[in-house]
């Protein structure tokens, strides 16, 4: 009898339990309420926030960063969708750099990428993204081959075969130099790029090329090179290398008392080039792409945007960054997609006014556009002329 009540109550609670389970369960006509998935394109950059040009990858990133929140909040591209950015830090370096650009195609899934920075790394990354038919637009990458490795390849920025120009014709016609030198880093790209084209302009508009002296990216001591280049006296010695070279150079030439003026590329615009240099840097002229001291709207606009979010006034490299993220930003608007050759077409065909100019590009992916020459002056960067192309 007690045997049959326990299961009584048993079967008692395991039904009670059953039509207690059924009291929770949704009515089937109502709908679960869900939190709306927002919806991001993957946009990549492999970037260098570490190793010997630190300085430029930062720069870019913060501007990219900034370009892209100004882009979301206005809406995104493509009717709501936000842009949202993966960077690969090389650590400043052409291997690294293949290694990223393959993470973010493979691994990630990006649909575009901007980057890198200095030529030799693009060098190493853009034949990938090529392969991959990923649309890629270097914002500083200034040699002639980058944007030959495709037609998947563009940059924001002017050519090196200008930039060395410009120096040349500055040299010649504003400061009435007929004598240079030059000091070439042996592995850049970068360098050997500006340094023949620089001569090439320099020698054709009568000036000499007196002394030319190379050194290795391992190298500290300058000392030989600089004593070679001072037996010649020269009256302009141009040193087309990055800000962490040309710091030690200046300063070791300064105590040397090489009596000439100094100039080069885009590659000397950081901040820790004062650091590197000390007031050994003043007196010195680059060819740059903005400078801050331009009065126009959209240069005022990022001036403003990016001081109120770093608190810092912004290098070229963060105005190219930034004219890259636009760019690429109205590219997926315009081509309606996130398809690589359909973005490919739009940039092709875009014509958009950024920080660093008017951009069109010619069937290479590269812009025609004006540069500046930016003197130091009390360890300041002061804007001194516009040269057209």
């Amino acid at each position: 009898m007690k045997r049959k009540m326990f299961l009584v109550l048993v079967i008692v609670l395991i039904a009670a339990l059953a039509l207690s389970g059924c009291g929770k369960k949704p009515d089937a006509t109502t709908p679960t309420p869900q939190q709306p998935v927002e919806e991001f394109i993957k946009i990549g950059s492999v970037m260098p926030v570490t190793g010997a040009i630190a300085t430029f990858g930062v720069s870019s990133v913060e501007a990219i960063e900034l370009a892209f929140k100004e882009i979301n909040a206005e809406g995104g591209v493509l009717g709501g969708k936000k842009l949202k950015l993966y960077n690969e830090d090389n650590r400043s370096t052409a291997e690294e750099t293949a290694t990223a650009f393959q993470k973010l195609i493979e691994q990630e899934k990006v649909v575009a990428i901007i980057g890198s920075v200095a030529s030799s790394h693009s060098l190493a990354g853009a034949p990938i993204a090529q392969d991959a038919k990923i649309p890629t637009i270097s914002p500083t990458s200034t040699n002639p081959a980058v944007t030959l490795i495709g037609d998947y390849i563009f940059r924001a920025c002017f050519l090196d075969p200008f930039q060395g120009e410009m120096m040349a014709k500055f040299a010649l016609n504003e400061l009435g130099l007929t004598t240079a030198a030059m000091i070439v880093e042996q592995e850049s790209d970068y360098a050997k790029g500006l340094a023949q084209f620089f001569k090439q302009h320099f020698e054709a508009g009568g000036g000499t090329v007196v002394q030319t002296e190379e050194f290795s990216n391992q190298d500290k001591d300058f000392t030989a090179i600089l004593t070679n280049i001072k037996a010649k006296n020269p009256e302009f010695v141009y040193i087309p290398s990055y800000y962490d070279t040309v710091g030690p150079i200046l300063r070791q030439a300064k105590d040397m008392e090489l009596n000439a003026q100094f100039g080069g590329g885009d590659g000397w615009d950081s901040a820790d080039l004062f650091d590197l240099a000390g007031d050994a840097a003043n007196g010195g002229f680059f060819s740059n792409h903005y400078s801050p001291d331009i009065d126009s709207p959209e240069v005022k606009k990022f001036l403003a945007s990016y001081m109120a979010e770093y608190g810092k006034v912004p290098d070229a490299l963060a105005a190219l960054a930034y004219d890259a993220a636009y760019l690429m930003a109205r590219a997926i608007d315009a081509a309606g997609s996130t398809d690589g050759t359909a973005i490919r077409d739009a940039l092709a065909a875009i014509t958009f006014t950024g920080v660093s100019g008017n951009i069109v590009f010619d069937a290479n992916g590269d812009p025609v556009k004006t540069g500046v020459i930016v003197g130091i002056e009390n360890q300041t960067q002061v804007y001194k002329a516009t040269i057209q192309p």
